[in-house]
């Protein structure tokens, strides 16, 4: 590969073309200053904001959105705190209306989360699915955040998601890829034909990321990008974290196209046995 090619390509989500396959949220960072920073150095293209307009605008009145430019990121609305199918699709719908008054084109997708309880955050399975179905109809793009369990994921697909998110672990757990054989199947089934899948078919490993090799592994796996907000925003130094995530989904996406050596029991000489001399003549 020469050097000009070395970049992954642009990862395609239904309409969209991203130049980024990292993705990134605009939650919990101390101010709006450190976020754009934080956006910037990790080159990602879209971002995800929550509709809730309680998340929407600070306490002093300050909407997030003011904060992003809008002509460089396509915002990617998320239903973040619904907890159920009804609520979920509500504010998926007030995202698409708010987005098309911006002329943003985040109005066409949004990221779909029905979360089953306030513990684990992790998604309602029977709502998930019902709202995906719903908006599916209603002319979205649905990106639907997942648990780890393969036939769901697959049930999700076959209900018209653009793209199946499916969760390393809980949300801001920061415990990474917990079941990466779940991963795994989830994305033969979702991209092998033999399989009924697709090779195009995008599967963004998203939540739980803490560390850089955490997105390195998703991506070694096989995911097309990686979703991710927590593991910035909370880190001592969110700047230089974003730079550092950026890097390690770049790595993990070259190492999994070149073809890794194989696992031994034993060990490999790097250099071959033949040739090595044994005995010095004279000694």
């Amino acid at each position: 590969m020469h050097a000009t090619t070395m970049n992954p390509p642009p990862l395609t989500v239904g309409s969209f073309a991203l130049r980024s396959r990292l993705v990134t949220g605009t939650g919990k960072y101390p101010d709006h200053a450190t976020m754009n920073a934080a956006l910037e150095a990790s080159g990602c293209t879209a971002v995800t904001v929550a509709v809730r307009r309680e998340r929407l605008v600070d306490a002093n009145g300050r909407s997030l959105l003011d904060a992003l430019d809008t002509d460089r990121y396509t915002i990617l609305p998320n239903t973040a705190g619904c907890f159920s199918a009804d609520d979920a699709i509500r504010v998926a719908r007030l995202g698409r209306e708010l987005l098309e008054q911006l002329g943003n084109a985040g109005a066409r997708w949004v990221k779909l989360e029905v979360l089953g309880d306030r513990t684990t955050l992790l998604p309602d399975p029977v709502g998930t699915l019902e709202a995906c179905r719903e908006l599916v109809k209603d002319g979205f793009e649905v990106l639907c955040y997942s648990s780890d369990d393969p036939i769901m994921a697959v049930r999700l697909r076959d209900a018209g998601a653009t793209s199946v998110m499916p969760a390393g672990s809980p949300i801001g757990s920061g415990r990474g890829i917990a079941n990466p054989s779940a991963i795994a199947i989830i994305l033969e089934l979702l991209k092998d034909p033999s399989h009924g899948g697709s090779p195009d078919y995008p599967v963004i490993v998203d939540a739980g990321v803490g560390t850089p090799s955490d997105i390195t592994i998703a991506m070694e796996l096989g995911a097309d990008g990686v979703l991710l907000n927590t593991g910035i925003a909370h880190a001592k130094d969110p700047v230089r974290m974003a730079h550092a995530m950026r890097l390690a989904l770049e790595a993990g996406w070259h190492g999994a196209r070149s073809g890794r050596i194989p696992r031994r029991k034993f060990a490999s000489a790097s250099s071959p046995w033949e040739g090595v001399i044994t005995h010095i003549p004279g000694e």
